[in-house]
Protein backbone atom coordinates (compact mmCIF):
# COMPACT_ATOMS: atom_id res chain seq x y z
CA UNK A 1 0.00 0.00 0.00
CA UNK A 2 1.27 3.45 -0.94
CA UNK A 3 1.92 5.81 1.98
CA UNK A 4 1.46 8.79 -0.31
CA UNK A 5 1.92 9.68 -3.94
CA UNK A 6 3.70 12.70 -5.39
CA UNK A 7 1.77 14.66 -7.99
CA UNK A 8 2.26 17.60 -10.33
CA UNK A 9 -0.53 19.72 -11.81
CA UNK A 10 -0.11 21.45 -15.17
CA UNK A 11 -2.68 24.12 -15.96
CA UNK A 12 -3.11 24.89 -12.28
CA UNK A 13 -4.61 28.38 -12.62
CA UNK A 14 -7.59 27.45 -14.81
CA UNK A 15 -11.02 26.70 -13.40
CA UNK A 16 -10.46 22.92 -13.47
CA UNK A 17 -6.88 23.21 -12.21
CA UNK A 18 -7.91 25.23 -9.17
CA UNK A 19 -10.72 22.79 -8.31
CA UNK A 20 -8.32 19.88 -8.71
CA UNK A 21 -5.85 21.37 -6.22
CA UNK A 22 -8.61 22.04 -3.69
CA UNK A 23 -9.57 18.38 -3.77
CA UNK A 24 -6.00 17.09 -3.76
CA UNK A 25 -5.31 19.11 -0.60
CA UNK A 26 -8.03 17.07 1.12
CA UNK A 27 -6.55 13.76 -0.02
CA UNK A 28 -4.62 12.02 2.80
CA UNK A 29 -2.42 10.03 0.40
CA UNK A 30 -1.31 12.89 -1.87
CA UNK A 31 1.66 15.24 -1.75
CA UNK A 32 1.53 18.13 -4.24
CA UNK A 33 5.10 18.43 -5.52
CA UNK A 34 4.69 20.88 -8.42
CA UNK A 35 2.13 23.44 -9.52
CA UNK A 36 2.64 24.55 -13.11
CA UNK A 37 1.32 27.27 -15.37
CA UNK A 38 2.79 29.06 -18.37
CA UNK A 39 2.03 32.46 -16.89
CA UNK A 40 2.46 33.77 -13.33
CA UNK A 41 5.62 31.72 -12.72
CA UNK A 42 7.01 32.36 -9.24
CA UNK A 43 3.68 33.54 -7.83
CA UNK A 44 1.64 31.90 -5.09
CA UNK A 45 -1.63 30.24 -5.99
CA UNK A 46 -3.58 32.46 -3.59
CA UNK A 47 -3.29 35.19 -6.23
CA UNK A 48 -5.95 33.24 -8.11
CA UNK A 49 -8.06 31.99 -5.20
CA UNK A 50 -8.05 33.38 -1.65
CA UNK A 51 -8.88 29.98 -0.17
CA UNK A 52 -5.24 28.92 -0.73
CA UNK A 53 -3.79 31.63 1.56
CA UNK A 54 -3.38 29.35 4.56
CA UNK A 55 -2.24 26.32 2.52
CA UNK A 56 1.31 25.08 2.20
CA UNK A 57 1.79 24.86 -1.53
CA UNK A 58 4.78 25.20 -3.87
CA UNK A 59 5.04 28.35 -5.96
CA UNK A 60 3.90 28.25 -9.56
CA UNK A 61 6.64 26.94 -11.82
CA UNK A 62 7.18 26.11 -15.48
CA UNK A 63 6.46 22.50 -16.42
CA UNK A 64 10.02 22.27 -17.76
CA UNK A 65 11.22 22.45 -14.15
CA UNK A 66 9.50 19.22 -13.13
CA UNK A 67 11.80 16.38 -12.14
CA UNK A 68 9.70 13.48 -13.40
CA UNK A 69 11.75 11.02 -11.36
CA UNK A 70 10.23 12.58 -8.24
CA UNK A 71 6.55 12.31 -9.14
CA UNK A 72 4.07 9.48 -9.63
CA UNK A 73 1.25 11.31 -11.40
CA UNK A 74 1.03 14.30 -13.69
CA UNK A 75 -2.41 15.89 -14.00
CA UNK A 76 -2.83 17.97 -17.15
CA UNK A 77 -5.66 20.51 -17.26
CA UNK A 78 -4.36 22.27 -20.36
CA UNK A 79 -5.75 23.42 -23.72
CA UNK A 80 -6.21 20.68 -26.30
CA UNK A 81 -2.93 19.64 -27.91
CA UNK A 82 -0.62 20.37 -24.98
CA UNK A 83 -0.85 17.02 -23.16
CA UNK A 84 0.13 15.25 -26.38
CA UNK A 85 3.45 17.11 -26.43
CA UNK A 86 4.10 16.54 -22.72
CA UNK A 87 3.22 12.83 -22.89
CA UNK A 88 6.32 12.13 -24.99
CA UNK A 89 8.64 13.70 -22.42
CA UNK A 90 7.61 11.94 -19.21
CA UNK A 91 9.24 8.69 -18.12
CA UNK A 92 7.49 5.32 -18.01
CA UNK A 93 7.09 5.47 -14.22
CA UNK A 94 4.79 8.49 -14.34
CA UNK A 95 1.07 8.12 -15.07
CA UNK A 96 -0.53 10.97 -17.00
CA UNK A 97 -4.11 11.79 -16.02
CA UNK A 98 -5.35 14.12 -18.72
CA UNK A 99 -8.42 16.34 -18.45
CA UNK A 100 -8.30 17.64 -22.02
CA UNK A 101 -9.56 15.91 -25.18
CA UNK A 102 -6.09 14.78 -26.28
CA UNK A 103 -6.55 11.04 -25.68
CA UNK A 104 -10.34 10.68 -25.62
CA UNK A 105 -10.56 9.33 -29.17
CA UNK A 106 -8.96 6.06 -30.26
CA UNK A 107 -8.19 7.25 -33.80
CA UNK A 108 -5.77 10.07 -34.59
CA UNK A 109 -7.66 10.55 -37.87
CA UNK A 110 -10.89 11.05 -35.96
CA UNK A 111 -9.10 13.47 -33.65
CA UNK A 112 -7.97 15.55 -36.61
CA UNK A 113 -11.49 15.51 -38.09
CA UNK A 114 -13.09 16.88 -34.93
CA UNK A 115 -10.30 19.04 -33.47
CA UNK A 116 -8.82 20.34 -36.73
CA UNK A 117 -5.23 19.55 -35.76
CA UNK A 118 -2.82 16.66 -36.16
CA UNK A 119 -2.18 14.45 -33.15
CA UNK A 120 1.35 14.92 -31.80
CA UNK A 121 1.59 11.60 -29.95
CA UNK A 122 -0.08 8.97 -32.14
CA UNK A 123 1.95 6.06 -30.74
CA UNK A 124 0.68 6.71 -27.20
CA UNK A 125 -3.01 6.57 -28.07
CA UNK A 126 -2.89 2.76 -27.68
CA UNK A 127 -1.37 3.22 -24.23
CA UNK A 128 -4.23 5.41 -23.07
CA UNK A 129 -7.64 4.52 -21.62
CA UNK A 130 -10.85 6.54 -21.60
CA UNK A 131 -12.23 6.21 -18.10
CA UNK A 132 -15.51 7.07 -16.44
CA UNK A 133 -14.74 5.37 -13.09
CA UNK A 134 -18.20 3.86 -12.68
CA UNK A 135 -18.11 2.36 -16.18
CA UNK A 136 -14.49 1.43 -16.88
CA UNK A 137 -13.96 -2.34 -16.87
CA UNK A 138 -10.19 -2.68 -17.25
CA UNK A 139 -7.20 -2.40 -14.93
CA UNK A 140 -5.97 1.19 -15.13
CA UNK A 141 -2.47 0.03 -14.16
CA UNK A 142 -2.09 -1.40 -17.65
CA UNK A 143 -2.08 2.08 -19.18
CA UNK A 144 0.32 5.01 -19.26
CA UNK A 145 -2.37 7.62 -19.83
CA UNK A 146 -5.80 7.92 -18.23
CA UNK A 147 -8.07 10.15 -20.28
CA UNK A 148 -10.89 11.78 -18.35
CA UNK A 149 -14.10 12.25 -20.37
CA UNK A 150 -15.58 15.62 -21.19
CA UNK A 151 -18.14 17.14 -18.86
CA UNK A 152 -21.12 16.80 -21.22
CA UNK A 153 -20.24 13.18 -22.16
CA UNK A 154 -19.97 12.27 -18.47
CA UNK A 155 -23.49 13.50 -17.73
CA UNK A 156 -24.84 11.73 -20.83
CA UNK A 157 -23.04 8.37 -20.75
CA UNK A 158 -23.65 7.53 -17.08
CA UNK A 159 -27.43 7.13 -17.56
CA UNK A 160 -27.31 5.97 -21.19
CA UNK A 161 -24.67 3.22 -21.32
CA UNK A 162 -26.36 0.70 -18.98
CA UNK A 163 -29.71 0.86 -20.80
CA UNK A 164 -28.07 0.66 -24.23
CA UNK A 165 -26.18 -2.43 -23.08
CA UNK A 166 -29.49 -3.92 -21.94
CA UNK A 167 -31.10 -3.01 -25.30
CA UNK A 168 -33.94 -1.15 -23.61
CA UNK A 169 -34.04 1.69 -26.12
CA UNK A 170 -34.11 2.57 -29.81
CA UNK A 171 -30.55 3.73 -30.49
CA UNK A 172 -31.59 5.46 -33.73
CA UNK A 173 -33.45 8.24 -31.96
CA UNK A 174 -31.48 9.53 -28.96
CA UNK A 175 -31.80 13.29 -28.46
CA UNK A 176 -29.77 15.15 -25.83
CA UNK A 177 -30.23 18.77 -24.80
CA UNK A 178 -27.57 19.96 -22.34
CA UNK A 179 -27.20 23.21 -20.40
CA UNK A 180 -23.84 24.17 -18.89
CA UNK A 181 -22.53 26.93 -16.69
CA UNK A 182 -20.12 29.29 -18.44
CA UNK A 183 -17.11 27.96 -16.51
CA UNK A 184 -17.23 25.06 -18.95
CA UNK A 185 -15.88 27.39 -21.62
CA UNK A 186 -12.79 28.21 -19.52
CA UNK A 187 -11.33 31.57 -18.57
CA UNK A 188 -11.11 32.65 -22.21
CA UNK A 189 -14.85 32.33 -22.75
CA UNK A 190 -15.17 35.91 -24.03
CA UNK A 191 -12.86 35.06 -26.92
CA UNK A 192 -14.90 31.97 -27.75
CA UNK A 193 -18.33 33.60 -27.39
CA UNK A 194 -18.09 37.09 -28.85
CA UNK A 195 -21.07 39.44 -29.06
CA UNK A 196 -23.16 37.38 -26.63
CA UNK A 197 -24.47 38.65 -23.31
CA UNK A 198 -23.11 35.60 -21.49
CA UNK A 199 -24.25 36.55 -17.99
CA UNK A 200 -27.87 37.33 -18.85
CA UNK A 201 -28.82 35.02 -21.68
CA UNK A 202 -28.70 31.41 -22.77
CA UNK A 203 -27.01 30.46 -26.05
CA UNK A 204 -26.88 27.31 -28.14
CA UNK A 205 -23.49 26.54 -29.66
CA UNK A 206 -21.74 23.75 -31.54
CA UNK A 207 -25.13 22.91 -33.04
CA UNK A 208 -25.04 19.65 -34.99
CA UNK A 209 -21.29 19.22 -34.68
CA UNK A 210 -20.02 19.77 -31.15
CA UNK A 211 -16.64 18.12 -30.51
CA UNK A 212 -17.90 16.09 -27.56
CA UNK A 213 -20.22 14.27 -29.93
CA UNK A 214 -17.24 12.29 -31.24
CA UNK A 215 -16.38 10.69 -27.90
CA UNK A 216 -20.02 10.06 -27.03
CA UNK A 217 -20.61 8.28 -30.36
CA UNK A 218 -17.40 6.27 -29.98
CA UNK A 219 -18.18 5.06 -26.47
CA UNK A 220 -21.80 4.21 -27.27
CA UNK A 221 -20.72 2.33 -30.39
CA UNK A 222 -18.39 0.17 -28.28
CA UNK A 223 -21.27 -1.28 -26.31
CA UNK A 224 -23.72 -1.58 -29.21
CA UNK A 225 -23.85 -3.90 -32.20
CA UNK A 226 -24.44 -1.00 -34.56
CA UNK A 227 -23.31 2.57 -35.05
CA UNK A 228 -25.02 5.14 -32.87
CA UNK A 229 -25.20 8.82 -33.71
CA UNK A 230 -26.95 10.87 -31.08
CA UNK A 231 -28.45 14.30 -31.67
CA UNK A 232 -26.71 16.56 -29.19
CA UNK A 233 -27.09 20.29 -28.64
CA UNK A 234 -25.20 22.09 -25.85
CA UNK A 235 -26.18 25.45 -24.41
CA UNK A 236 -24.22 27.99 -22.39
CA UNK A 237 -26.31 29.18 -19.44
CA UNK A 238 -25.97 32.31 -17.27
CA UNK A 239 -24.66 30.40 -14.24
CA UNK A 240 -21.05 29.75 -13.27
CA UNK A 241 -21.06 25.97 -12.85
CA UNK A 242 -23.19 22.87 -13.35
CA UNK A 243 -24.62 20.79 -16.19
CA UNK A 244 -28.16 19.53 -16.70
CA UNK A 245 -28.61 17.08 -19.57
CA UNK A 246 -32.10 16.19 -20.74
CA UNK A 247 -32.09 12.91 -22.68
CA UNK A 248 -35.06 11.89 -24.82
CA UNK A 249 -35.32 8.18 -25.69
CA UNK A 250 -37.73 5.83 -27.40
CA UNK A 251 -38.30 2.46 -25.77
CA UNK A 252 -39.71 -0.84 -27.02
CA UNK A 253 -43.13 -2.18 -26.01
CA UNK A 254 -41.70 -4.50 -23.34
CA UNK A 255 -40.28 -1.59 -21.32
CA UNK A 256 -41.47 1.51 -19.55
CA UNK A 257 -40.05 4.40 -17.56
CA UNK A 258 -40.45 2.64 -14.20
CA UNK A 259 -38.54 -0.42 -15.42
CA UNK A 260 -35.68 1.74 -16.69
CA UNK A 261 -35.61 3.63 -13.40
CA UNK A 262 -35.37 0.42 -11.36
CA UNK A 263 -32.72 -1.04 -13.64
CA UNK A 264 -30.48 2.03 -13.44
CA UNK A 265 -30.83 2.23 -9.65
CA UNK A 266 -29.84 -1.40 -9.34
CA UNK A 267 -26.98 -1.03 -11.84
CA UNK A 268 -25.40 1.76 -9.81
CA UNK A 269 -26.34 0.56 -6.31
CA UNK A 270 -22.67 0.09 -5.36
CA UNK A 271 -21.51 3.41 -6.81
CA UNK A 272 -21.41 6.05 -4.09
CA UNK A 273 -21.25 9.02 -6.45
CA UNK A 274 -24.37 8.13 -8.47
CA UNK A 275 -27.62 9.31 -6.89
CA UNK A 276 -31.23 9.04 -8.00
CA UNK A 277 -34.22 11.28 -7.54
CA UNK A 278 -37.57 9.70 -6.82
CA UNK A 279 -39.26 8.32 -9.90
CA UNK A 280 -40.78 10.97 -12.16
CA UNK A 281 -39.37 13.87 -10.11
CA UNK A 282 -37.45 16.76 -11.66
CA UNK A 283 -33.91 17.74 -10.58
CA UNK A 284 -31.59 20.73 -10.95
CA UNK A 285 -27.89 21.51 -10.87
CA UNK A 286 -28.19 22.99 -7.36
CA UNK A 287 -28.55 19.46 -6.00
CA UNK A 288 -25.01 18.49 -7.09
CA UNK A 289 -23.25 21.84 -6.88
CA UNK A 290 -19.69 21.67 -5.48
CA UNK A 291 -19.86 17.87 -5.31
CA UNK A 292 -18.68 14.81 -7.23
CA UNK A 293 -22.17 13.38 -7.54
CA UNK A 294 -24.14 12.64 -10.66
CA UNK A 295 -27.87 12.80 -9.95
CA UNK A 296 -30.29 11.05 -12.28
CA UNK A 297 -34.05 11.30 -12.69
CA UNK A 298 -36.19 9.07 -14.91
CA UNK A 299 -39.49 10.61 -15.99
CA UNK A 300 -42.53 9.51 -17.95
CA UNK A 301 -43.58 11.18 -21.16
CA UNK A 302 -47.18 11.57 -22.33
CA UNK A 303 -46.30 9.12 -25.12
CA UNK A 304 -45.98 5.60 -23.74
CA UNK A 305 -43.01 4.70 -25.94
CA UNK A 306 -40.94 7.68 -24.81
CA UNK A 307 -38.93 8.33 -21.65
CA UNK A 308 -37.10 11.45 -20.45
CA UNK A 309 -33.93 11.10 -18.38
CA UNK A 310 -32.42 14.04 -16.51
CA UNK A 311 -28.76 13.99 -15.46
CA UNK A 312 -27.11 16.67 -13.33
CA UNK A 313 -23.42 17.13 -12.47
CA UNK A 314 -21.00 19.84 -11.43
CA UNK A 315 -18.95 20.30 -14.60
CA UNK A 316 -15.82 21.35 -12.69
CA UNK A 317 -15.85 18.37 -10.32
CA UNK A 318 -17.72 15.27 -11.56
CA UNK A 319 -17.18 16.56 -15.09
CA UNK A 320 -13.51 17.34 -14.48
CA UNK A 321 -11.31 17.44 -11.38
CA UNK A 322 -13.37 15.03 -9.26
CA UNK A 323 -13.46 12.41 -11.97
CA UNK A 324 -9.67 12.72 -12.32
CA UNK A 325 -9.23 12.03 -8.60
CA UNK A 326 -11.69 9.14 -8.76
CA UNK A 327 -9.54 7.65 -11.50
CA UNK A 328 -6.44 8.15 -9.38
CA UNK A 329 -8.13 6.41 -6.44
CA UNK A 330 -9.13 3.55 -8.72
CA UNK A 331 -5.59 3.29 -10.09
CA UNK A 332 -4.03 2.95 -6.63
CA UNK A 333 -6.77 0.90 -5.01
CA UNK A 334 -7.75 3.72 -2.64
CA UNK A 335 -11.26 4.22 -1.30
CA UNK A 336 -13.08 6.15 -4.04
CA UNK A 337 -14.24 8.77 -1.52
CA UNK A 338 -10.70 9.87 -0.58
CA UNK A 339 -10.27 13.56 -1.36
CA UNK A 340 -13.99 14.34 -1.27
CA UNK A 341 -14.58 14.75 2.46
Amino acid sequence: MYKYINVAIAGATGYIGLELIKLLLKHPRVHIKYICAQKSIGKNLDKFDNSFKSKLLPKITNIKKINFDKIDILFTALPNGEAQKISKKINTKVILIDLSADFRLTSYKNYKKWYKRSHKSKNLIKKSIYSIPELVNVNLKDFKIISCPGCYPTSIQIPLIPIIKKKFIDTNSIIVDSKSGYSGAGKNLHKKFKYKNIYNSISAYGVGYHRHTAEIDEQLNKISNKKIKIQFTPHLSPMFRGILSTIYININKKNNAKKIYRYLKNYYKKNYFIKFAKFNKTIGTGEVMNSNFCKISVCMDRSKNKVIILSAIDNLIKGGSGQAIQNMNLLYGFNERLGFK
